[in-house]
C-alpha cells in the first residue's frame, strides 16, 4: 500500500468539507498504517481504509485526523463510513458494499453493548467481503458473542500471522 491511499483519503475529506481540512494531523503527524486492508482485496483497499478511519474516529485513535470536538470526530467519521462505502461501490462489488455495511452495524452493536468481537468481525470482513460466507459467523458474534467464527474464516482465509498482525495493529488503536 502506498502513499497514495492516505493522499486519496485525505484529498478526499479536504475536498468535501473545510472542516475535514481542519482536522487533517499534519503530515508529519500522521500514523500511516494499514491495519484491515492488507488482508483482502488490493482493490478495495482504499475503502476498507476509509472506513476503517471512520471507525477510528468513532472508537479509537484516527491515524489522519485529529478533530478538535466529539461531535466533529463524530460527523467525519460518519463521512468516512459512507465514502469508504462508495469506494467499493464504485468497484460494481455489490456483495463487498454490504458486508462493509453489516460490518459498521455490528461493530456499532459490539461497542454500545461494551462487547468484544470487533477485531474479529473486521478480519473476516477485509478478508472475505463479498464471497457470501460471513453471514453464520456475523450471527454467532451478534447472537451470542462468539467471535471464534470470524476468527476461523479470516485465518484460514489468509493465515494466521497476517491476521494477528491485523488485531494487534487493531489492539493498539483501540485498545
Amino acid at each position: 500500500m502506498t502513499a497514495s491511499l492516505w493522499d486519496e483519503v485525505a484529498d478526499g475529506a479536504r475536498r468535501e468539507s473545510p472542516l475535514w481540512e481542519a482536522a487533517l494531523r499534519p503530515e508529519e503527524e500522521r500514523e500511516l498504517e494499514p491495519i484491515f486492508s492488507p488482508l483482502g482485496d488490493e482493490h478495495r483497499a482504499l475503502g476498507v481504509e476509509t472506513i476503517y478511519e471512520g471507525y477510528l474516529l468513532h472508537y479509537g485513535r484516527p491515524r489522519l485526523f485529529a478533530p478538535p470536538a466529539p461531535e466533529e470526530a463524530l460527523l467525519l467519521g460518519d463521512y468516512l463510513y459512507a465514502h469508504g462505502l462508495v469506494r467499493v461501490a464504485e468497484l460494481h462489488d455489490v456483495g463487498a458494499v454490504a458486508d462493509l455495511a453489516a460490518l459498521i452495524s455490528i461493530c456499532a452493536h459490539l461497542r454500545a453493548e461494551g462487547a468484544n468481537g470487533d477485531g474479529a468481525a473486521w478480519a473476516a470482513t477485509a478478508a472475505l467481503a463479498g464471497a457470501n460466507g460471513l453471514g453464520a459467523a456475523r450471527d454467532a458474534l451478534r447472537l451470542r458473542g462468539d467471535s471464534e467464527p470470524l476468527l476461523t474464516l479470516a485465518r484460514s482465509e489468509v493465515g494466521d500471522d497476517a491476521v494477528d498482525s491485523a488485531l494487534s495493529a487493531h489492539r493498539r488503536r483501540v485498545g
